[in-house]
């Protein structure tokens, strides 16, 4: 190991209503996430479990992560390979199966990123480095499911490139 990087976050709950978790429907999942000097992210439960669906839930967050960090970590492969990438966007989905317990866990993950890049010659190229960014994603080797991908590259239109 290089080196150790700490994190830390604040999570507060807010959802008492007045008599706490008296029963399963008497207290909300409202909570709060902060970090020093980062906004604060507001959070729920999933709708499923009686959480607020304009709040992001903690299943939305595992998912965010991950196509957050395969896309940091593609960035950095495209710039190591000389690759100019000029847009990135990912639709990524998930898969939560719940056991009878009421526990669970994500079953499987499919980041689906569609990359702009600047020169056609590049096209093969680029899409090959999403292996090598899947690999490099630290979210993704903390994880115990499959995490597919199911890139798009695009080559910018010339005109936009003026």
């Amino acid at each position: 190991m290089i080196g150790a990087h700490h994190y830390a976050v604040q999570i507060q709950w807010t959802g008492n209503r007045g008599t706490g978790t008296s029963h399963y429907r008497a207290y909300g999942r409202d909570h709060t996430l902060t970090s020093p000097g980062k906004h604060q992210i507001l959070g729920s439960a999933d709708r499923a479990f009686h959480g607020d669906v304009e709040r992001w839930n903690p299943e939305e967050l595992l998912l965010a992560a991950l196509s957050q960090c395969h896309m940091l970590s593609y960035l950095h492969v495209a710039l190591k390979h000389g690759v100019v990438v000029l847009g990135y966007t990912d639709n990524a989905i998930g898969t939560m199966a719940q056991n009878a317990d009421g526990g669970g866990h994500f079953t499987a993950a499919t980041l689906r990123p569609q990359v702009t890049i600047a020169d056609p010659a590049q096209v093969e190229l680029a899409a090959s480095l999403h292996a090598e960014a899947a690999k490099a994603c630290f979210i993704a080797a903390s994880v115990n499911f499959p995490i597919g991908h199911e890139p798009v590259t695009r080559v910018a239109d010339p005109a936009s490139l003026l």
